[in-house]
């Protein structure tokens, strides 16, 4: 299979918007004291900036899936593709960790290990190495059972059964644990529950290989067909999410409520709406070719090396910021989470700042991933196929 162009492009779009909550997450006035979907202290437009982020992880999960799945189509050879994963895998697992994790925090000391969405793609793809030879309507329900399952593991009670639960507790829910009394292991991204993502990304893939007009009808079905079940199942309040809605102030304050969805783990509602909007998305790429589609495509055409380096343009823009706001390097606090964020002290910049800064990184952004796409097409370097 060539390279699909709507999935650079969807794939580009949802990057762009993952610097957004990166920008937020690292600079915004209140990020460290606040969450955003708070509907106590929140605000709309503090609410929407985080809502729209959220089709970043899914989409970025699902499309690696997919990205497997021609993987293996165009090298028709099992063995080597099985190889592949669980090297590739593995090496995210690596840079997660190190260089990745350096990129968040900015602590040299690493006390805190956070494993997120590089690693969970990375444990997928190993999983994925041992079962890609399963036809691919085992590999799509065994990704639905976990989507539409995993939610039923919080009624289930463990706490008579330690063992169990400790070693099930860290694969399906997001939760925290010491290593050493100076050192913190994160696990942000639950891997079971993304792992569901990316099978079903995996077992999507044939759809790729339909002709356009029966992919872009098949993509809209699929897309509205989970939006009206996410709506149906989230109007009655009873599954698809930990979080039920209720009534609020107001009436967009209730309707931020019904959208207000679980992400750390991904809920089955959450999953839904998300990559109902992906299918969409793709649906409508294809038409999308214009100078600015053709611009988010290019982020697209190289996700992980524009993964790697963003970190490592907004992280130094915080510290610069800082400077500006007065602070000394003496006062920045890396230790504790706080991206070297003073204590104790106000910081960072008002969301209307979070905006700019974000439009200006994605522009310092596209210079150097259209360099490496130009490069990356042009060479057959082995260490390419993994940045």
């Amino acid at each position: 299979m060539k390279r699909i162009y709507s999935i650079d492009f969807t794939r580009g779009l949802v990057m762009i918007l993952m610097v957004l909550d990166h920008v937020r997450d690292l600079m915004h006035v209140s990020s460290i004291t606040q969450n955003p979907v708070d509907l106590l202290t929140t605000t709309p437009s503090l609410f929407f900036t985080r809502l729209i982020t959220h089709l970043c992880a899914p989409i970025f999960v699902f499309l690696a899936g997919t990205s497997a799945y021609i993987l293996f189509i165009n090298r028709q050879n099992p063995e080597q593709s099985r190889k592949f994963l669980i090297k590739r895998g593995f090496w995210l697992l690596f840079l997660e960790f190190t260089l990745i994790n350096f990129g968040v925090w900015f602590d040299i000391g690493f006390h805190t290990y956070l494993f997120q969405v590089i690693a969970a793609i990375g444990c997928g793809l190993i999983i994925l190495s041992f079962i890609q030879r399963l036809s691919l309507v085992t590999i799509g329900i065994t990704g639905l059972t976990i989507i539409f399952g995993h939610n039923l593991l919080s009624t289930i009670p463990l706490e008579g059964i330690p063992v169990i639960k400790a070693i099930l507790t860290p694969l399906f829910i997001t939760t925290a644990f010491p290593i050493t009394a100076q050192t913190t292991f994160i696990m942000g991204y639950p891997p079971i529950p993304w792992l569901g993502i990316l099978l079903i990304g995996f077992a999507s893939g044939r759809l790729f290989e339909l002709p356009e007009d029966k992919r872009k009808s098949t993509f809209l079905k699929i897309g509205f067909g989970s939006l009206i079940l996410f709506i149906f199942l989230r109007f009655i309040n009873i599954y698809g999410d930990p979080s039920l809605w209720s009534v609020q102030k107001n009436n967009l304050f209730t309707f931020l409520s019904f959208v207000n969805l679980t992400k750390y783990p991904p809920s089955l509602l959450f999953c839904l709406i998300t990559l109902g909007i992906m299918f969409i998305i793709l649906a409508l790429a294809e038409q999308a070719k214009n100078r600015v589609a053709n611009f988010i495509s290019v982020f697209g055409k190289v996700p992980f090396f524009f993964y790697l380096i963003h970190w490592y343009i907004i992280h130094p823009l915080l510290i610069v910021i800082l400077f500006i706001q007065g602070f000394h390097w003496a006062d920045l606090d890396f230790d504790s989470g706080n991206f070297g964020r003073p204590k104790g002290v106000e910081s960072g910049l008002e969301l209307w700042a979070i905006y700019i800064i974000w439009i200006g990184v994605v522009l310092i952004l596209y210079y150097p991933c259209r360099k490496y796409c130009v490069y990356k097409a042009g060479h057959q370097k082995w260490w390419l196929k993994y940045i």
